[in-house]
């Protein structure tokens, strides 16, 4: 099976890029959706969360409020370190279950999407890392569209995550989200013509 890596800043397009890749064919492994797992209420990673953090960042119910924790770890970074320490060997974990598990169904082509692909070191899961990038005044304008956040606190979270120059630097495929939908889809589909689907008949013919 050969596996992309997918990842990118906050508001650059990687949803939108792991839609087209599903429906070219790929299967999707989200990381985001697995880190939900990981705060499951009760959970081993719920409660190490809990125990660090306080229970001030749950919701009446008992779940972690992602919004009450967002503003703890955005722009402290030992304490951002402290919740990465947490998730990131759980997550690591239910992706390479996942992957396994799509492998053995005999799929050809699956995404991992995490923003943090490079950061936590997930890149030993995949053939290829693939990185969207985004001029800064789009990304805010998409994130003030989509999440309603004031511009300060956009760029705190932009300032938090690696810088985009860094992250292309591990990039094997750079995928320039700087024009409409349209756009970004004839350059998915040419990515995959010419990279995936030759790594698909490669695989065929050993």
């Amino acid at each position: 099976m050969f596996v992309i890596g997918l990842t990118g800043g906050i508001g650059t397009g990687k949803t939108q890029v792991s839609e087209m890749l599903e429906k070219l064919g790929a299967a999707i492994v989200n990381a985001d959706l697995l880190g939900h797992q990981v705060y499951l209420p009760q959970s081993e990673g719920w409660r190490e969360v809990v125990d660090t953090f306080g229970q001030e960042i749950l919701t009446p119910e008992g779940e972690i409020d992602r919004r009450k924790l967002g503003p703890i770890v955005f722009g402290d970074p030992e304490a951002l370190n402290k919740l990465n320490a947490i998730t990131h060997p759980k997550i690591h974990g239910l992706a390479e279950d996942s992957l396994r598990r799509l492998a053995e169904q005999g799929r050809e082509v699956a995404v991992l999407e995490a923003a943090l692909l490079i950061e936590a070191k997930w890149t030993g899961l995949v053939d290829e890392v693939w990185v969207t990038t985004a001029p800064v005044q789009d990304v805010v304008r998409r994130i003030q569209e989509r999440n309603g956040l004031d511009e300060e606190a956009i760029r705190s979270r932009i300032s938090s995550q690696m810088p985009q120059e860094e992250r292309v630097t591990h990039a094997d495929v750079i995928v320039e989200n700087a024009g409409d939908l349209i756009e970004l889809g004839n350059k998915i589909q040419e990515l995959w013509d010419r990279r995936v689907a030759t790594h698909k008949e490669s695989r065929r013919k050993r």
